[in-house]
């Protein structure tokens, strides 16, 4: 047989139990005055059982303005209704710290809380708040995200030059293009190779054509300043250019700054057949609101084919799709 605790023993036990629980427990009387202040509220507020007992939240804690708590309490004690604060709108109601010097930087715990009636008679009632700390899984919570925003941004960014990959280019590019398709507006697209890059990596070597890469990147992404323009690495020596409400002009003007950046490198290039450092070669395409029927890859493809077309010119140029 179980050994029961004596009656008159039970009272202590429990209030004992209350203070020893490794959470904050607070309860309120039918006037909202404290009657219960735990050994955990004690810890994280700085404020003893004795000063507590006997005052109300708002007289212990003038800096306690959270409407909802105070909502809650109402409700447990003349509608005997239990709630739950969101702790997303609730962060830290409670002036509670985990080290005094949390305290002086007003730096207070994350906290969880949970508003519970306790019915005494048909006509009163208490109210208990429990109070759990929440920081460690707040901070698990924020480093989750951030690391998924990382990933998430690496997953869009080319891992050598540090631009915009493919993958952000389709996602990016086809956003900008159905938003012309429903506004009207124009949009351009340059696609960029550079000259015989083939046999640039063949006569320097590979970690030369990578460095090489890297600064034509930089140059091309100078040349870009607007939010939604956007420079990304098509494949190997491939770049594009994405620019949104820019027609034939501003695309002409940007690529040919484009162009003059890279050539002003200076970056030898012994084996190129049309000049003795880095050149690149543009094609240009604009889409104009009356190409209705045009999708986002057959615009891709009329760049790639000015882009051709700049090449078997001579490269080292701009060329246009014919119908733009």
């Amino acid at each position: 047989m179980p050994l029961s605790v004596p009656t008159e023993n039970r009272t202590a036990l429990f209030c004992n139990a209350l203070k020893a629980v490794n959470a904050g427990v607070v309860v309120l009387d039918q006037q909202q005055k404290i009657v219960f202040w735990n050994e955990w509220m004690e810890r994280y507020s700085f404020i003893p059982e004795e000063i507590a007992l006997e005052k109300t939240l708002s007289e212990l804690c003038p800096d306690l303005q959270s409407v909802r708590l105070q909502n809650a309490i109402r409700n447990a004690l003349t509608n005997r209704l239990p709630s739950v604060l969101s702790q997303t709108l609730n962060k830290s109601p409670f002036p509670l710290f985990a080290t005094h010097q949390d305290a002086n930087e007003s730096n207070r715990m994350q906290q969880a809380i949970q508003v519970l009636p306790i019915p005494v008679a048909p006509s009163s009632s208490y109210c208990m708040i429990q109070v759990t700390d929440v920081s460690a899984a707040v901070n698990r919570e924020s480093i989750l995200r951030q690391q998924a925003v990382e990933l998430r941004s690496k997953a869009h960014v080319d891992g050598l030059t540090g631009i915009a990959n493919r993958r952000r280019f389709d996602e990016h590019g086809e956003e900008i293009f159905r938003h012309a398709k429903r506004t009207g507006s124009t949009i351009s697209l340059i696609m960029i190779d550079i000259d015989f890059f083939k046999n640039f990596n063949d006569h320097y070597g590979h970690q030369k054509g990578d460095l090489c890469l890297i600064e034509v990147a930089n140059a091309l992404m100078q040349e870009t300043r607007r939010p939604f323009d956007l420079v990304a690495r098509y494949g190997g020596e491939e770049f594009v250019v994405v620019l949104p409400d820019t027609d034939a002009a501003g695309a002409t003007y940007i690529a040919n700054n484009m162009r003059t950046c890279v050539e002003q490198l200076g970056i030898e290039h012994a084996k190129s057949e049309n000049s003795s450092t880095v050149t690149i070669s543009l094609g240009v395409a604009t889409y104009f609101p009356i190409q209705q029927g045009l999708n986002f890859s057959e615009f891709i493809n009329q760049a790639d084919k000015a882009l051709y077309q700049a090449k078997r010119a001579g490269r080292n140029r701009i060329t246009f799709h014919q119908t733009a």
